[in-house]
């Protein structure tokens, strides 16, 4: 497959900083604490408001080692389970010990998650945790605690500089391909096509998903995998972008799909609901020794497997025993999702669809948060530090975001790196006209989605390569963002084509069992002149 440059665009105004941070939800703002720590300036870069990413709209809760007798060692295992021989034990080590004391730092910047009447944390429990070791926040409105206490610790620092409704557009390099700032986009301001420039030290792509790349999601509207992008063209490798985990109780919209959809958390399988059929069946039990709580995948294949054996748009979640206190007291988003669509969970069932959750592969990086390429760093979603491997375990991603990006600072705090002078970018290149992006989100449900075969990825991989011709006329945001589509839709089609296996969040309906001869990573990279090079490393 070949994979275009995009056209880029010459910064008409400059600003500099120390560190360039992209993105505002925990792993964005967490970094740039961290930073301020450390002693750097930081200017955050985020797409929107410093608000509207996808850390406001988890539910479940950040998991982590702090009952007395659950034990990292337990947590470590969880996780690997769950990524199905493909986590990296150096990072599972890193996240699982490190994560208590992560914990303790953002209650320490203000976020209150809720305790019992002595005062001790809450915790629960979720899929594929055999312990209660999930803190949460206002029941399931975790995320949103979480934003807001980041949010305020922001704004206190009148050393962090945050540029909003600003798209970044492209890595700055130096003469040597250290990275040396990014060139962006503030919507809204100046020309339509005026491209300005943050020179720093560093930058750190904490950009989020890119469930947008699918029909139904339960990602915002910014999670279109800009970071993923922009580190291919960069140079950069990314890996395991073939693991897209499929939430299995999205909030079924009555054949209304597309955009965001709600998220009926995990945590209320945790709490005792049942997934049933429309025979009233509950369908996980003698699927998996955990039931409903079974890791991710396993619930998103099976009731993707029931809703086809069934011919029916969803399955349902029983969470009437559950009664009204639980329901309206621990589960309030929930409910409240609910009975804006004129369902009540007290006393009705509540229809779930599996939906595009989140993205186990990205931008990869070592245990300090570093790319492939000098001076550019990745956390949170964008990145692939290898903890989750084939699938990720229920509310590791808060956590790896929040262990991350604190090595993050501190590598850069012993590795102070030198300021470069960036180097004119090409103007050679193209963009992909808006009109690609429904018929790429359809081809990529229909093809590589929760079921995926050859048959179905060289249909996808065709139709892409179609709307790879769409070219657009002028550079623009909206063009912008379908080239970012199109660059991140083609990469995950050509990963998941070639695993030949079932393993994980991976469903090759083709190859229905996992191999050994596939224990290992497919790391991708755009070579110069455009291929989309493929190398196999053995895990």
């Amino acid at each position: 497959m070949c994979i275009r440059d995009r056209r880029a665009e010459t910064p008409s105004w400059t600003e500099t900083t120390d560190v360039c941070v992209i993105g505002s939800g925990v792993a964005g703002l967490t970094c740039a604490l961290n930073l301020r720590q450390a002693g750097f300036h930081v200017t955050v870069v985020t797409k929107v408001h410093i608000d509207d990413g996808s850390t406001r709209w988890a539910q479940g809760g950040v998991a982590a080692v702090l009952d007395p007798l659950d034990t990292p060692e337990a947590h470590a295992r969880d996780t690997q389970i769950a990524g199905v021989g493909l986590c990296d034990p150096a990072a599972v080590e890193v996240t699982v010990t490190e994560g208590p004391d992560r914990i303790a730092d953002l209650i320490h910047t203000g976020a209150n998650f809720d305790r019992h009447a002595d005062g001790s944390l809450q915790l629960t429990r979720e899929g594929g945790h055999r312990a209660r070791r999930i803190v949460h926040a206002g029941g399931d409105a975790t995320g949103a605690e979480i934003q807001r206490a980041l949010h305020e610790a922001v704004l206190r620092d009148p050393w962090i500089r945050i540029i909003e409704n600003a798209m970044v557009l492209d890595l700055l390099v130096d003469h040597a391909g250290h990275a040396a700032g990014v060139s962006l986009h503030v919507l809204g301001e100046g020309v339509e096509h005026g491209v300005g420039g943050v020179e720093a030290r560093a930058v750190v792509l904490a950009t989020g998903g890119m469930g947008q790349i699918y029909q139904s999601t339960t990602n915002p509207s910014v999670s279109i995998g800009d970071g993923v992008a922009l580190a291919l063209r960069a140079g950069a490798d990314v890996t395991d972008l073939e693991f897209v985990q499929f939430h299995p109780t999205s909030l079924y919209l009555n054949g209304n799909e597309g955009g965001r959809q709600p998220l009926v958390t995990e945590a209320i399988r945790g709490e005792g609901a049942h997934l049933r059929d429309f025979s009233g069946d509950r369908f996980m039990v003698g699927s998996h020794e955990l039931a409903e709580l079974a890791p991710r995948d396993v619930v998103a294949k099976a009731a993707t497997a029931r809703m086809r054996a069934e011919g029916r748009p969803h399955v349902w979640l029983d969470a009437r025993h559950l009664g009204r206190t639980m329901l309206e007291e621990r589960f309030p988003t929930v409910t409240g999702s609910c009975r804006a669509l004129g369902i009540d969970p007290v006393t009705d069932l509540i229809p779930v669809a599996p939906a595009a959750h989140y993205a186990s592969g990205g931008v990869r990086t070592d245990l300090w948060g570093r790319t492939t390429v000098p001076g550019l760093y990745a956390a949170g979603e964008a990145a692939c530090t290898g903890l989750h491997g084939a699938n990720r375990l229920a509310s590791n991603s808060l956590l790896e975001a929040l262990v991350f990006t604190h090595r993050i600072a501190a590598h850069l705090a012993d590795h102070k790196p030198s300021p470069g002078v960036p180097e004119p970018p090409s103007a050679e290149g193209w963009v992909c006209s808006t009109t690609s992006r429904a018929p790429l989100q359809e081809a990529m449900t229909t093809g590589a989605g929760v079921l995926r075969s050859a048959e179905s990825l060289e249909a996808t991989a065709e139709a892409l390569t179609a709307l790879g011709e769409n070219v657009s006329g002028r550079p623009r945001p909206a063009t912008w963002e379908a080239t970012n589509l199109l660059t991140v839709a083609t990469a995950l089609t050509a990963a998941a084509h070639r695993r030949r296996e079932t393993r994980g969040s991976h469903w090759r309906e083709d190859h229905p069992e996992a191999s050994e001869e596939w224990l290992g990573h497919l790391n991708l990279s755009i070579s110069p002149d455009g291929e989309l090079n493929t190398t196999w490393e053995s895990a």
